[in-house]
């Protein structure tokens, strides 16, 4: 039963033909009626207890009649229940009569204008110090206020986010403005109770959202504890990861058998793990997790990693082997199936050469580890990198004076090592000439090209210079008429050529002595 928008109690059961709501409405109309006639004492209200109900009335208006089924429904007994009710009506036509009386309207209007009064000058004051905060913003672009840049990149100039202030200052003043003109009308309108009732559903719209929010932070707060100790526990796990790395990177903590090229991707590997566990760990405490939606939006992100995500997570893993391989370090020399050149950067997903023509190759690193892999640059430091070329020279030429020309050229090349000294291999015995290999260490991986190019050239002089001809001979000849292509020096002194003998018709020779 409402009366002046309040409830003052509930009617539960039915008298003869009438319902629980028709029941409440003329109870309404009699307190109504009572209420506004001021001649009528609230002090008459009475209640009288018959053999089957009980009246609560004045005079000979019978205002409610509470019945046994009422006293049943309530839990009471029926003249207490008629007494309560008696006490309830009187108390609210009593504030009923007092809200509308000429003293609480003409104090209602004095607080209105007073109000009114603050609101005014709250709202000139906001102006006034707002004009201000725009002129000391204006004042501010160029000096006071920097530019953002990335790098060599301005993202927002000084003018640009002086003006962004403005913007912000200016909504500012107006979402505070409109939310005090909005507290201010519901707070006037409850200075009257003709108009009460409008200010609780005006403060309302707002005000049943605040508490409604408020409430779900309060439930909220166990499992703001959970999070905020999981968080806390995940970063100085983190800073604990990152400081143990980073020294095993510099060289100052040592583990036998984990080299120093392994802290940084291991350092990933860590903190992807940390951080998945940490969010394994939080996730049942988030708020709406529990949530169909939710948990469908996760699914749907999962498929789509899994169908999407299968090329890159066998490169990643391919990165990772490699990674532990050793096979090659940034700045390394190497060639990789049919590309050669310096690895400029290596990540989980691929790697980049960058040629001796400053061509820059991508190479997936599933590609990679499915072939083979050359490093020139491992072992250069250390025992030196052997650049090897080969020529071919004629049987006539001593095999002593074709090593000393080659071992000649690798001392004038420059990049060459000293020592370990030059060598030289005799990879073969053709037919008609011998294949030399020439074999000389570098620690300058990078020079490669130009080293072997100059190489070349000096192999081409010390050839020149001791009258040998860098040639593979071919003969073509009766064996018996030439001259031996043994080496003088292994020739008895007494040696002469044999004589050209050809056979002629009929078996006749003849020759050339």
């Amino acid at each position: 039963m409402v009366f002046d928008n309040r409830t003052l109690f509930s009617i539960q059961a039915r008298v003869f033909s009438l319902s629980h709501e028709e029941r409440a409405k003329f109870v309404q109309a009699r307190i109504a009626k009572l209420a506004d006639n001021h001649q009528v004492g609230i002090d008459k209200i009475s209640v009288t207890n018959g053999e089957t109900s009980t009246d609560v009335s004045v005079d000979d208006l019978v205002l409610m009649t509470v019945t046994d089924a009422d006293a049943k429904a309530a839990g009471k007994k029926r003249l207490d229940l008629a007494q309560e009710y008696a006490a309830t009506i009187q108390a609210a036509i009593g504030e009923y009569r007092k809200d509308r009386s000429v003293k609480s309207v003409l104090t209602g209007m004095l607080f209105a204008v007073l109000f009114t009064v603050v609101l005014g000058l709250f709202v000139y004051a906001w102006k006034k110090l707002f004009v201000k905060v725009y002129a000391i913003v204006e004042s501010w672009k160029g000096v006071r206020i920097p530019a953002i840049k990335f790098q060599k990149l301005e993202i927002l100039s000084s003018r640009q986010l002086g003006d962004m202030l403005i913007r912000a200052a200016r909504l500012i003043y107006w979402v505070i403005l409109l939310a005090t003109l909005y507290f201010y009308t519901g707070f006037v309108l409850t200075f009257f109770p003709w108009t009460k009732a409008y200010s609780s559903k005006i403060l309302g719209y707002i005000l049943t959202p605040l508490s409604i929010i408020a409430g779900a932070l309060l439930d909220f707060l166990p499992n703001l504890f959970f999070l905020t100790i999981i968080v806390l526990i995940m970063y100085y796990l983190l800073k604990l990861a990152k400081f143990v790395f980073s020294a095993v990177e510099k060289g100052v903590l040592v583990f036998p058998g984990f080299y120093p090229e392994w802290a940084p991707p291991t350092y990933a590997i860590v903190r992807f793990l940390l951080l998945a566990l940490g969010v394994v760990a939080a996730f049942p405490y988030l708020p709406g997790s529990d949530a169909p939606a939710f948990k469908g939006v996760s699914i749907f992100i999962g498929v789509l990693l899994s169908l999407g995500s299968t090329a890159a997570v066998a490169n990643v893993v391919a990165g990772l082997i490699m990674t532990y391989m050793r096979a090659f370090r940034i700045g390394d020399r190497v060639r990789i199936s049919d590309a050669t050149g310096d690895v400029v950067e290596k990540t989980l997903l691929v790697t980049r050469l960058r040629t001796i023509k400053n061509e820059e190759i991508t190479i997936p690193n599933a590609m990679i580890l499915g072939s083979h892999i050359v490093n020139y640059s491992s072992s250069s430091e250390t025992a030196g990198l052997i650049l090897h070329t080969g020529v071919t020279i004629g049987y006539d030429v001593p095999w002593r004076e074709v090593h000393a020309c080659l071992t000649a050229a690798a001392a004038k090349t420059a990049h060459i090592l000293k020592a370990p000294a030059p060598f030289v291999f005799q990879t073969s015995l053709d037919d008609s000439y011998v294949s030399y290999e020439l074999n000389a260490y570098t620690d300058k991986p990078a020079m490669m090209a130009s080293t072997y190019s100059e190489l070349h050239q000096n192999i081409q002089d010390s050839f020149n210079e001791a009258g040998i001809e860098i040639m593979s001979p071919h003969y073509a000849a009766l064996r018996e008429g030439n001259q031996t292509t043994i080496p003088e020096a292994y020739l008895p002194e007494s040696y002469t050529p044999p004589a050209f003998r050809v056979a002629g018709p009929g078996g006749k020779t003849g020759g050339n002595p």
